[in-house]
């Protein structure tokens, strides 16, 4: 498989094996006109089927960086491929950001990617179970995203959804961020 992108190369995968998933992190924060460099390219999707697309993958030229449970990183052995990260969810989790979620284009390849809110909650459960390394990644792309996008963070809705994927100390912060 020679492929002009790593986005080519997924379009192709997933349409193949029949598999949805969801273009997350970096490019999802652009998608909703924050602008954030990224060094990789993220997606959710189930871990039935990363399991049909990864032998696939590296067949295309990557390679299992780390396994565990809920995440799956794969780096590129070529140049002209970007390292993949999955993180997996369930399938219910996955139909329903599917659903509420938005179609962009990227390399001519259209991807889904998770609604504001979608994608801010799963900022929260990120920095909520991994504080150390995703406090100053995931925290200032929420508070662009919020300002960016004119979220009403002092709404209930907005505060169940930090309590729900987040804490009360993440709240709190959000809030004293935002004046």
């Amino acid at each position: 498989m020679n492929k002009k992108s790593v986005f080519h190369l997924i379009a192709d995968v997933t349409e193949k094996a029949g598999v949805s998933c969801i273009l997350i992190g970096g490019f999802a924060v652009n998608y909703y006109r924050v602008t954030r460099q990224t060094a990789d390219v993220d997606f959710l999707i189930t871990k039935e089927d990363f399991d049909k697309i990864v032998a696939l993958l590296e067949r295309a030229g990557y390679k299992r960086e780390l396994f565990q449970e809920n995440f799956a990183q794969l780096k590129s052995t070529k140049l002209s491929l970007l390292d993949v990260d999955f993180m997996f969810v369930e399938p219910a989790t996955l139909a329903k950001i599917l659903k509420e979620g938005q179609e962009m284009e990227i390399a001519k390849q259209k991807f889904s990617v998770p609604s504001l809110e979608h994608l801010i909650a799963l900022k929260l459960h990120s920095i909520k179970y991994n504080p150390r390394q995703r406090l100053n990644k995931d925290f200032p792309d929420i508070i662009n995203l919020i300002q960016t996008n004119g979220m009403n963070f002092k709404e209930e809705r907005f505060k169940q959804l930090c309590l729900k994927f987040g804490d009360d100390e993440i709240y709190k912060k959000i809030l004293e961020a935002l004046g």
